[in-house]
């Protein structure tokens, strides 16, 4: 196994661990009401200051990931979402718990802004690897139910926390030494030359564009993850009576679903990104309109369609940034990014409910998410593109500017 190959091992895993390690409470909290003679709703509300950590640490993690070595702070999330889920499983009291899973969160916030730019560091084409390490992440994202619960039902629930963040800690430590040791690519210093360069280190204009599709796609991301059980529970009647039966099919989706990011990501690495994008995104629309009126196997399918294309527009959004951005300033806009997508997450739950108490239920949500879709749409055709195939990025662009 290559240096190179080495390094991209342990950033999958990385972004694996910190949506798995985000979830685990989901599932834990189940077991936890006759422990703390507490309500489910008292209970998952521990989980909030997580939750608020995890979006807004992402911005002084991306001011750290351009100032400082990229590398310790990968090891610095290993080591700390690790000893943070230990002290959480340690809990004696529920402000305890709230204290490990602030902790968890704002450990976790240090991939997305940090990891990513690793990822995309250095390379031409990001598409398939973009792809890739998204798959893992949606990975940990179907694991965290089943991790929790098996380790919750056999050692109990401390050990749904302990076991993992272990087993993460020990991988920060194998990560520390074999970087240490030559055995694996360590991250590219920021030169200081780059920092100071003068320039915008990103187009006002790029940066508005890409800021409204995370805005509208993470909104529609997160309102169709948490939807689609219940939408599953009302439209599959003919399909799945059980919740266990709802659950799986839901799941079944999702992972299936999920790797259609190699797949889109193999496309933007060979094509212009912006005609991509505008047909991933544009494909939404009838598929939305159709879901709106569809039940059983045409909804089964429908769904499976839509969410491929929802997960897929994901690395696009990731390899637009590295393509418009130097390394320099990389690690904060990823970091503004995932503030804004992890922020809007909040909206989903009540968007969700607004809707499915109105007269027309889901069918008004589909159609909502539909003109969604179409103001990403609008935003996506001002995007600038470069006449280099296989690239959207802004002519001119110098030392000091936007550059990949």
């Amino acid at each position: 196994m290559s240096r190179n190959v080495l390094r991209l091992a342990f950033l999958n895993i990385g972004h694996a661990y910190d949506h798995l390690f985000m979830l685990l409470y989901a599932t834990v909290v189940l077991a936890l009401e006759d422990v703390f003679q507490m309500t489910y709703g008292e209970l998952i509300a521990l989980s909030f200051p997580g939750f608020a950590a995890f979006a807004a640490g992402a911005l002084p993690a991306g001011w750290l990931g351009d100032r400082w070595d990229r590398t310790y702070l990968l090891a610095a999330f290993f080591l700390g979402i690790g000893g943070a889920s230990i002290l959480t499983g340690l809990a004696q009291s529920p402000w305890q718990i709230a204290v490990g899973l602030s902790l968890i969160g704002l450990f976790a916030s240090i991939y997305h802004p940090v990891g990513i730019a690793m990822v995309v560091e250095g390379r031409e084409k990001v598409g398939k690897v973009l792809g890739i390490n998204g798959v893992f992440g949606n990975l940990g994202v179907a694991g965290a139910a089943i991790v929790a619960g098996l380790l919750t039902q056999t050692l109990g629930w401390r050990a749904a926390f302990i076991v993992p963040g272990a087993i993460a800690a020990a991988t920060g430590i194998v990560y520390i030494a074999l970087v240490r040791g030559g055995w694996m690519d360590a991250a590219r210093a920021v030169s200081k030359s780059s920092r100071d360069a003068t320039g915008a280190p990103f187009f006002l204009k790029a940066l508005l564009i890409l800021a409204i599709a995370s805005l509208f796609g993470g909104l529609i991301f997160n309102v169709t993850t948490v939807a689609l059980p219940k939408i599953f529970d009302e439209r599959l009647t003919g399909l799945a009576t059980t919740t266990l039966g709802v659950g799986s099919l839901a799941s079944i989706v999702f992972a299936v679903a999920a790797f259609s990011q190699i797949a889109v990501g193999y496309l933007i690495d060979r094509f212009p990104m912006k005609p991509v994008l505008v047909v991933v995104v544009g494909a939404q629309i009838p598929l939305l309109l159709l879901a709106a009126s569809s039940h059983d196997g045409l909804m089964l399918g429908v769904a499976v369609i839509m969410m491929a294309l929802v997960f897929g527009e994901i690395p696009i959004h990731d390899a637009l940034i590295a393509r418009f951005t130097s390394d320099a300033w990389r690690s904060r806009i990823y970091a503004i990014k995932y503030v804004i997508t992890l922020g809007v997450s909040a909206l989903a739950i009540p968007l969700v409910s607004l809707t499915h108490r109105s007269e027309g239920g889901f069918t008004t949500l589909f159609v909502l998410m539909a003109g969604f879709v179409v103001i990403i749409l609008t935003a996506v055709a001002f995007l600038p593109v470069s006449r280099r195939s296989g690239s959207t990025v802004p002519a001119g662009a110098g030392a000091g500017g936007p550059s990949g």
